[in-house]
């Protein structure tokens, strides 16, 4: 297990430090390696894609802590939220690199996490678009069993609070996991007593804030991911607009 006590230099990255890179301890250098190697060899004179790089890996560092708090907050890890956790993982980045990070996954889930420490440091460091990308991921793989637990619920409001996403942010990407008409207007931020033309810009509003290339810098598999929340807000309003019989 010594690969697990590699570090990578300070400066790659915001996750590699304060209370993330504590929790992750020395097995977040197996989030760094590129393509299977044991460094950047190659890849030391292309700024812009060490920048992408270096993106990703706070991204799904972040993921990774934000994932054990979330999934620890009924006292039970479910085999399900397991599953679907290797399963997106392996979708990410292949087996050998799904294999390490679980093992980071599995560290983490033996640690107290302090998850305002936690989200301070993301806050502080990642934009607004990636954290909104973050709190989806994190309700995504919380309703992976079925349904999402009260406990979980509470662990993710205070996520998405410590994160600084507003209210109307959480409660739209939480809506995008029910299918009625209520859960669409949630969707688009507005009320079901909003006018025809309030309800167009809502649409217009929240296709800007969640257009996928917002989060294109994370990468092909969190612009997927992305691209679900986008495709769930046409949804939305496709539905309202068959209500209220709109063109």
């Amino acid at each position: 297990m010594a690969r697990w006590g590699r570090i990578i230099g300070a400066g790659i990255g915001f996750a590699t430090g304060g209370i993330i890179g504590a929790l992750i301890g020395g097995a977040i250098g197996s989030l760094f390696d590129i393509d299977g190697r044991n460094n950047l060899s190659g890849y030391e004179n292309d700024t812009s894609f060490q920048q992408q790089r270096m993106s990703q890996n706070d991204f799904y560092s972040s993921l990774l802590v934000l994932l054990a708090a979330v999934m620890k907050a009924d006292g039970v890890v479910k085999k399900s939220e397991l599953d679907f956790v290797k399963n997106y993982l392996l979708r990410s980045f292949g087996e050998a690199k799904a294999t390490q990070m679980l093992h980071v996954l599995r560290e983490i889930l033996k640690k107290d996490i302090p998850v305002g420490q936690v989200c301070l440091q993301i806050r502080q460091n990642m934009q607004y678009a990636s954290r909104l990308e973050l709190l989806h991921l994190l309700y995504h793989i919380a309703q992976a069993d079925g349904m999402i637990e009260e406990s979980e619920v509470r662990v993710i409001s205070q996520i998405a609070n410590g994160l600084g996403i507003s209210s109307a942010d959480s409660q739209s990407i939480r809506a995008t996991f029910f299918d009625d008409l209520e859960s669409a207007y949630k969707v688009l931020e507005i009320s079901s007593s909003a006018t025809d033309e309030e309800v167009k810009k809502a649409y217009k509003k929240m296709a800007v804030k969640y257009h996928p290339d917002k989060v294109s810098h994370l990468g092909e598999d969190v612009q997927k991911s992305a691209t679900e929340k986008f495709k769930k807000i046409n949804e939305a309003y496709e539905r309202i607009k068959k209500q209220r019989n709109l063109n």
